[in-house]
């Protein structure tokens, strides 16, 4: 069975920093190559912050542009999303997902794995 297992989420102050790590168990890709972070805060809808394709290419929200990093380590089956300079807003819980396709995985959440989530709060 496939599991996705995010952690490091925690509580920070504005400016600081966290490593959210989203661990695979079971076999996922091939076919689910493209993973992502997603968000969802309190009352808001779910968000994408960022993606990766099995060749490593990237997308960025732009309100995390030049803030987060997304990477991920096939060899240890796990993706990684770095998050610099943390803003309140940027309080949510996080969700790690699995596609077929960057497009599926935007587009077609239904069809995606997800991860439980991890908190992240950021105090000003």
């Amino acid at each position: 069975q496939v599991r996705l297992v995010e952690s490091g989420g925690g509580s920070v102050e504005a400016g600081g920093s966290l490593r959210l790590t989203c661990v695979v168990s079971g076999r996922i890709y091939p076919p689910y190559n493209s993973l992502g972070w997603f968000r969802q805060a309190p009352g808001k809808d779910r968000e994408e912050v960022a993606a990766i394709d099995g060749d490593g290419a990237t997308t960025y929200a732009d309100s995390v542009k030049d803030r987060f990093t997304i990477t991920r380590d096939n060899a240890q089956l796990s993706l990684y999303l770095q998050m610099n300079d943390l803003k309140p807003n940027d309080s949510a819980q996080y969700y790690c997902a699995a596609a077929r396709s960057q497009w599926l995985l935007i587009n077609r959440p239904d069809t995606n794995i997800w991860g439980q989530g991890t908190q992240v709060t950021v105090s000003s």
